[in-house]
C-alpha cells in the first residue's frame, strides 16, 4: 500500500487544520488600521450630524405672509415689505403690472416684495388663471406664468367660457411639465391654496385689487405717486 504511514498523514492533516500563527508586529498593525478607520468613520458621523443645516428664509416673519407666500424680492426682515393683493383677470390689476415692474427696479435691494392671490368671484377666470399660477409656482415659475397673465390679459379677460386650455397652453410655452401641472391643476389643494389667500385678504379688509399693504399698513393710493411715496417714508424710518 502506497502513502505516508497513518502517523505522519495525520500529522499533515492537522497541520493543514491549524493555521498558522501572524507574527506579534502583523497583529499590530491590523488593529491600528481597524482603529484608524473607525476613528475616520466617527469622525465624519459627528461633522455631518454636528453642522448646522441650513435653513431658508422664513417667509412667514414677513408683514401679512403666510410662509408659503410668493415673494418675488426678498431682502431682509427688516426692510420695508410690499404685499399686492391682485387678481389676473383684473383690468387694472393689469394697468398696474409694468409700474409695479419699474417699481421692483427702482427699489431693488431695498424692499421685500410678495404677491398674494385675490380672485375676484364675478371675473370667470380669475380662479382658473390663479390656480394656474400656482400650479406653475410648483415647478418653479410663478413669475413667468404671473408675467404671461397680464401679458396677454386682453386676449382672455372678461370671458364668459373657461380659459383653463389656454393657460395650459402658457404652461407649455414655459416649458413645465405638463403631466405634473396636469395633476397640480386638478388637485384640489391648488385651489384651496389659493382661497386661503382670499380668505385671508377679506378678513383684512381687502375689497378689491390691487390692494397694497407697506409693513402691515393698507395703503390708500389716489395716484401712482403715493404708492413710491410710501416706500420712501418707510425707507426713511
Amino acid at each position: 500500500m502506497y502513502g505516508a504511514p497513518p502517523a505522519a498523514l495525520e500529522e499533515q492533516m492537522n497541520a493543514r487544520r491549524t493555521p498558522k500563527k501572524l507574527p506579534t508586529v502583523v497583529v499590530a498593525l491590523l488593529i491600528s488600521a481597524v482603529i484608524a478607520v473607525i476613528i475616520v468613520i466617527a469622525a465624519v458621523v459627528y461633522v455631518k450630524t454636528s453642522a448646522p443645516d441650513e435653513v431658508a428664509p422664513d417667509r412667514g416673519e414677513l408683514p401679512i405672509t403666510r410662509s408659503d407666500s410668493h415673494v418675488l424680492d426678498y431682502v431682509g426682515p427688516d426692510a420695508p415689505t410690499l404685499v399686492e393683493f391682485l387678481d389676473f383677470e383684473c383690468e387694472v390689476c393689469g394697468a398696474f403690472a409694468p409700474y409695479v415692474e419699474e417699481i421692483r427696479q427702482q427699489y431693488d435691494g431695498d424692499i421685500n416684495y410678495v404677491v398674494r392671490y385675490f380672485p375676484i368671484p364675478g371675473h370667470f377666470n380669475s380662479m382658473n388663471a390663479a390656480v394656474a399660477v400656482e400650479a406653475a409656482a410648483q415647478q418653479g415659475s410663478f413669475e413667468e406664468m404671473h408675467d404671461l397673465m397680464f401679458e396677454t390679459q386682453a386676449e382672455w379677460g372678461e370671458g364668459q367660457t373657461s380659459e383653463a386650455a389656454r393657460f395650459r397652453s402658457y404652461a407649455e410655452e414655459l416649458g413645465l411639465d405638463m403631466a405634473d401641472y396636469d395633476a397640480a391643476v386638478a388637485d384640489p389643494g391648488t385651489q384651496a391654496r389659493v382661497e386661503e389667500d382670499f380668505s385671508e385678504g377679506r378678513a383684512l379688509g381687502v375689497g378689491g385689487t390691487p390692494t397694497f399693504f407697506l409693513d402691515g399698513e393698507q395703503l390708500e393710493l389716489t395716484q401712482l405717486s403715493d404708492l413710491t411715496d410710501a416706500i420712501d417714508r418707510a425707507l426713511a424710518d
